[in-house]
């Protein structure tokens, strides 16, 4: 199977460009890698794309911890731009989606554990949930 400018081993699922014509480029070292970081044991290139977009798409589902997995996952796409670019479709947008993820719930747990009671005033007895045992009196000893 061959794409644009480079070649797959289906077998092996390894990645990398597409060897000149004529045999030329000795002294040329073609350094071929593959989707995922299992190596040869990992996953073709064609479950790899399958793998990157179900984990792209479940992580809309309220499960943005699924794009850290794509991103772990398929750790040599992220870093590198031209070993698999069907594959690298899902996994950058799964990387900048758990980044504003996490700084999103890093700033909103932030701002309750800092902030507290001088940042809310007196609804801050509403928004916690440590004194609920004791606004609905299932506490006997109080």
């Amino acid at each position: 199977m061959e794409r644009r400018g480079e070649t797959i081993d289906e077998e092996q699922g390894l990645i990398g460009p597409r060897p000149r014509a004529g045999g030329g480029g000795e002294g040329v070292s073609v350094r071929r890698t593959w989707p995922t970081v299992d190596g040869p044991h990992g996953l073709s290139e064609e479950e790899s794309v399958a793998y990157a977009r179900s984990y792209f798409y479940w992580g809309f589902a309220l499960l943005p911890f699924l794009w850290a997995v794509n991103c772990c996952y398929f750790w040599p796409v992220l870093r590198n731009s031209h070993p698999s670019p069907h594959v690298r479709r899902y996994v950058m947008p799964s990387a900048i989606g758990f980044t504003i993820f996490t700084v999103l719930l890093g700033s909103w747990s932030l701002t309750f554990l800092l902030g507290g009671e001088q940042l809310f005033g007196p609804a801050w007895n509403d928004l916690v949930m440590y004194n609920l045992a004791d606004k609905l009196g299932l506490t006997g000893w109080a």
